[in-house]
């Protein structure tokens, strides 16, 4: 299998071209600012309730970057806990080992259909349309995903899939669409949110009751006890972690922590950076399996999908301490105009433009870590302090290099990079190079502002508004107003 394989929906068009669209659509625009600056506003509060949030970060990073020295060693105690206590577990290397596994535990079941807790993980896989190949229906229980997966729609975030899609939108997809999955949404159907809530719960609620194999994904696996974790804040998590009698989940290696006591840290960074919250509405716990209590058949399947490849990069494999909380998705001025979608890959925002080019290989995703500003937000609200900023320029630089690697002549940023490092190692080159750019914008600029540049330079100036430089430089100003001989400040005479 490829590395462009590994996750699905990846990369067409390139970022760019996809934000290009994305902006121009006003609707997104202001359903991503209101519910971005609410949840971003939710944080802000929660974090400052606690006098030692600043602690509780560096907690999480340190018990996030330990793990990952050790991963091996605690996937290892994971396995043998989780078979001790009654689980089977099964390593998948890539996202096609993966969906075979599940797919043959499920027609092992004889059933045809599953409900599912969201998962990002079956999500990078493409789990539902691999079951859909085997003649399995795979129901999304979340409401947010239910909306997408009515709507034969993509999620656009992390926490909240169906973010890009506003009230009456949702009731428009129910009242089109419900009926053809199951109990048709009420003829009466409004925009409400309790309503649409509760016409959600009604549809869902005969497929609790009936069925027989759940899939889910894992916030955490404490190696030395066995213990999965689910997280959520609708209950329907519960409902399908509890009432089927065979629970396959699906979970990134990088999920594990070294001791069940590791918990009661990110318990309280998730919901906080999260949600807002103080804690989880629900937070699921289960050790293997036990009688007359949930499932009584529980598989594990630990997803590699790349991620052991991003472990040998020193400076990369910060991303795989990712708790998948989203806090960077909400402060991030990118991803607040373009949207999910743009991102073209499974997870969006700035954790997706360091990790998606980790898992698939920079040069299938060489668009991503270029979709930022490089403005730091994004580190200052991760609740496990990784650097996306540093990521980011590495990726960069991997991206560069690879392109060189694969032409023949160098690229036009190359040669213009060339050209500026003759200019700039010559004071006499310099000079005369300010003095022809001063002279070309002025014949380009219209009240102080450069407008449409010709060739190359079209790209940057259709996009920005860049003043003109000015007639005279710094160093013709001081040899007019100051002379040859003066080479100090004034005020920094010594």
């Amino acid at each position: 299998m490829s590395g462009a394989d590994n996750v699905v929906w990846l990369g067409a068009p390139a970022f760019p071209e996809a934000a290009g669209g994305a902006l121009n659509d006003t609707r997104l625009r202001a359903n991503l600012r209101r519910a971005t600056g609410t949840i971003r506003d939710r944080r802000l509060a929660a974090t400052a309730e606690l006098d030692d949030w600043e602690e509780l970060r560096s907690r999480a990073a340190e018990i996030k970057r330990r793990t990952l020295r050790q991963l091996d060693d605690h996937l290892l105690r994971l396995e043998e806990a989780v078979s001790a206590a009654g689980g089977t577990v099964h390593w998948a290397a890539d996202a096609a080992e993966a969906n075979r596994i599940v797919t043959g535990l499920v027609t092992t079941t004889g059933e045809s259909e599953v409900v599912k807790v969201k998962s990002m993980a079956t999500q990078e896989i493409g789990l539902n349309e691999a079951l859909a190949e085997a003649g399995i229906q795979a129901y999304e229980t979340d409401l947010a995903e239910l909306i997408v997966q009515l709507g034969d729609d993509r999620p656009s975030h992390i926490l909240v899939p169906a973010v890009h899609r506003g009230r009456s939108e949702i009731r428009e997809i129910f009242r089109r669409t419900m009926g053809e999955w199951g109990r048709p949404a009420p003829e009466d159907l409004t925009d409400d949110p309790r309503d649409l809530a509760q016409a959600a719960r009604l549809h869902l609620r005969e497929k609790f009751l009936r069925a027989k194999v759940a899939v889910s994904g894992a916030n955490f696996a404490a190696a030395d006890t066995g213990t999965v974790v689910v997280v959520e804040s609708e209950g329907n998590g519960r409902m399908c972690l509890t009432l089927p009698e065979t629970l396959i989940t699906v979970m990134g290696v990088e999920k594990v922590l070294p001791r069940f006591a590791d918990l009661e840290v990110f318990l309280r960074v998730l919901p906080r950076a999260s949600t807002g919250e103080r804690m989880n509405p629900y937070t699921s716990l289960w050790t293997g399996v036990t009688a007359g209590d949930g499932p009584r058949n529980f598989h594990l399947v630990l997803l590699d999908n790349g991620r052991t490849a991003s472990l040998a990069d020193p400076v990369g494999r910060q991303a795989l301490s990712c708790i998948r909380c989203s806090a960077c998705l909400n402060v991030c001025p990118v991803y607040e105009r373009t949207g999910g979608h743009a991102y073209g890959s499974v997870y969006p925002g700035p954790i997706g433009a360091v990790l998606t080019p980790q898992l698939v290989g920079v040069e299938n995703a060489a668009s991503l870590p270029f979709a930022s500003t490089l403005c730091g937000a994004c580190y200052d609200a991760c609740p496990v302090k990784i650097d996306i900023p540093e990521v980011l320029v590495h990726l960069r630089a991997k991206a560069v290099e690879a392109e060189r690697r694969d032409r023949l002549l160098p690229t036009s940023e190359a040669l213009a990079m060339k050209a500026a490092g003759a200019v700039l190692a010559s004071p006499r080159r310099f000079s005369a190079a300010q003095r022809l750019i001063a002279l070309g914008a002025r014949l380009v600029s219209r009240d102080g502002r450069i407008g449409h540049l010709p060739g190359p330079l079209a790209g940057w100036t259709a996009v920005r508004d860049t003043p003109a430089p000015p007639g005279e430089s710094l160093r013709a100003w001081w040899r007019r107003t100051r002379g040859e001989r003066s080479t100090t400040v004034e005020g920094d005479r010594r």
